[in-house]
């Protein structure tokens, strides 16, 4: 099994454990806080390889780029797949700022992306919701402003979660994560440590047999 499709058989929080067990980064980092959630839970897990933009959104401080856009499109196109489109906003009007609604992503699945990471808004959510797209945001609004591309393929920051161009993400209904680089292997072992020893406690807990003392020596093991 290749590294996506085993991904996409495990949810966030036992991967996030996971890659916590391999120590491959502090616990404190690595993920997006709750203000970024998944606007359409309904479609499980998304998984893809970052393909990264700063944009602007609300003022007129510059005219629209059509080359920036461009570059958008091409980094995607050449991204591997499945690839995960991700905005930040550069502008000062964040809770005001639209990043995609369904002419973006009907244009970023047709060159391969999966889904769209925004440290702001989007919309066209039943639209968006028709066509299969991950949504991972901070909500949506109405209406798109003066939207324009600054840059495209730079490292960029999503409520604090530092993501770089070819970055492999990992969300579901419980938030988003990056996923450091690390043999499937690895992380096959530590997904099946983190799976056993939850479901022994578990049964534990839910079992005839529980007790406090049995709980104290259990939990921490």
């Amino acid at each position: 099994m290749d590294l996506i499709s085993y991904l996409k058989t495990v949810d966030t929080p036992t991967l996030s454990n996971a890659i916590e067990l391999l120590n491959l980064r502090p616990r404190s980092a690595g993920f997006t806080p709750l203000s970024v959630r998944s606007l359409f839970p309904e479609f499980g897990r998304m998984c893809g390889y970052a393909v990264t933009a700063h944009v602007e959104s609300v003022t007129r401080s510059s005219g629209i780029d059509r080359g920036a856009f461009g570059e958008l499109f091409a980094a995607v196109h050449a991204a591997p797949k499945p690839a995960v489109v991700v905005m930040q906003e550069v502008g000062g009007y964040r809770d005001s700022a639209v990043h995609c609604g369904e002419i973006l992503a009907s244009i970023f699945l047709r060159l391969g992306a999966v889904g769209l990471v925004s440290d702001c808004a989007v919309r066209d959510l039943p639209e968006v919701r028709a066509l299969k797209m991950h949504y991972f945001a901070r909500g949506a609004c109405a209406s798109h402003a003066y939207f324009r591309i600054v840059r495209a393929g730079e490292p960029v920051q999503v409520e604090g979660l530092e993501i770089r161009p070819g970055e492999l993400l990992h969300g579901d209904e419980n938030g988003l994560i990056s996923v450091p680089g690390c043999p499937l292997e690895d992380i096959v072992g530590a997904v099946d440590n983190i799976r056993s020893r939850e479901g022994r406690l578990l049964e534990f807990v839910r079992g005839e047999n529980f007790t406090l003392e049995g709980l104290q020596s259990r939990f921490l093991e």
